[in-house]
């Protein structure tokens, strides 16, 4: 199984100390350069930061498809245009992404996105994790993730972790 990421699961996984998680339900995952570099900039003390270049189940590979790239830019960065070019040229059987408008344009080219809350629900499911909940609170208050109510709510449901 093909899997491209772009920074943001890894920087939540492994903020909260469960990086982990893509190797375990992925085996091994693919980042673009711009992502690897997003991560690994000097002076990002975060935890992602240290762990991404030294992981040998997290590769980096390049783009090719530069065009493509430079079309998706007109309205993403440079990580999630490069992680969606990626997926398309590797044809990935999925990608990792949080952002609104980059999953959109994911979806838009055939791409399946899988954000930080559905790698939660994936682990809980194949027993990985006992529960989602200390973890998504661990995300709303360590890095700020933005959840509203009802998805919060959603979550926790669909694990069977009804509040």
């Amino acid at each position: 199984m093909i899997v491209i990421s772009n920074t943001s699961p890894i920087f939540y996984l492994s903020t909260i100390g469960q990086l982990d998680l893509l190797r375990q339900l992925y085996d091994e995952v693919v980042i673009p350069t711009a992502v690897f570099n997003e991560i690994t900039n000097v002076g990002n003390t975060d935890v992602s930061a240290m762990v991404v270049p030294i992981y040998r189940w997290i590769k980096t590979q390049s783009v090719t498809d530069r065009a493509f790239v430079n079309m998706l830019r007109v309205e993403l960065d440079l990580g999630e245009a490069e992680a969606i070019a990626l997926a398309v040229e590797l044809k990935a059987e999925r990608l990792l992404m949080d952002e609104r408008l980059g999953r959109t344009a994911a979806m838009g080219v055939g791409l399946k996105v899988t954000g930080v809350l559905g790698i939660l629900i994936a682990a809980k499911r194949n027993n990985l994790i006992q529960e989602v909940k200390p973890l998504l609170d661990d995300l709303i208050d360590r890095v700020g993730f933005w959840v509203d109510e009802q998805l919060y709510t959603e979550v926790l449901q669909a694990v069977g972790e009804s509040e």
